[in-house]
């Protein structure tokens, strides 16, 4: 198929026009979106793979997010190729990432479970109080492999980062949260109203090719700036002579001829 055009990642795609004027943030994220779909499909498709045969061990989020990073920041991805060797590059912070993710999400489902289905005021609490963790953390895993993959930090750190930002950036946080929910309830909505084998198929395979990747996109869209202001540019600020190269992929090094493809390499935080 990429004699027509389909699922050629050596081609650039249309890329950012640096002089054009802002768009409104919504009309800008769809058009990232559109004009990345094919790039965007194949990752799914290999996201859901990986999901399948090793369960959601964090190795595919970690390839999905470099490649959502990449066209968040106006690079050309080369989509399958990013997805693999960002696994092989990272899969040693991702693959431990993703088990704490699984047990720590069963602990607060059972725990939600466990309150929701007693009686009294304790009951009520717990199962606010848990909600309220279970949201926090949710929003936790939406820096977490952007942190893996972008930052020399243990785990550990990155975990504290993940918190810390839950709460910086708490209302974009939250559009991602909603959009996300919005997704689950028209699904079940459609799953419950048309009990339909092939409407089902359909829908699977609809979450199969766009789902993964769509949300990943939003989810850098939203939270990329955040991290770059408080994270990143702090960092070259205090070190102005590192990594030249590094900063130009990383869009801190404005000029006017073509920047090359990021190439996963890792910076530092500031205060290592």
């Amino acid at each position: 198929m990429a004699k027509f055009g389909f699922f050629d990642y050596t081609k650039p795609g249309p890329g950012v026009d640096k002089k054009a004027p802002k768009k409104h943030a919504f009309f800008e994220f769809f058009e990232l979106w559109f004009n990345n779909i094919w790039s965007l499909i194949s990752v799914n498709i290999s996201y859901s793979l990986l999901v399948t045969f090793l369960l959601p061990c964090g190795l595919g989020s970690a390839g999905v997010t470099n490649v959502a990073r990449s066209i968040v920041r106006g690079k050309h991805s080369f989509g399958m190729s990013d997805f693999w060797d960002t696994i092989k590059k990272n899969w040693k912070q991702a693959l431990p990432a993703g088990i704490i993710n699984i047990l720590i999400t069963a602990l607060l489902a059972y725990g939600i479970y466990f309150y929701f289905s007693a009686e009294g005021v304790f009951s009520v609490i717990g199962t606010g109080v848990l909600l309220g963790v279970f949201m926090i953390f949710s929003f936790m895993k939406y820096y977490i492999w952007l942190l893996v993959i972008t930052f020399k930090l243990p785990l550990r750190k990155i975990y504290k980062n993940a918190f810390l930002f839950s709460f910086i950036n708490f209302k974009k946080n939250l559009i991602v949260g909603i959009a996300s929910l919005l997704y689950y309830a028209l699904m079940v909505v459609i799953f419950w109203a048309i009990p339909n084998s092939f409407v089902i198929t359909l829908l699977i395979l609809i979450t199969i090719m766009f789902y993964v990747g769509f949300k990943q996109l939003l989810v850098l869209y939203c939270v990329f700036p955040s991290v770059e202001k408080v994270m990143i540019i702090p960092y070259y600020e205090k070190n102005p002579d590192a990594d030249i190269e590094l900063r130009r992929n990383l869009g801190l090094i404005n000029e006017d001829e073509d920047e090359a493809v990021f190439n996963d390499e890792r910076i530092l935080k500031a205060d290592e």
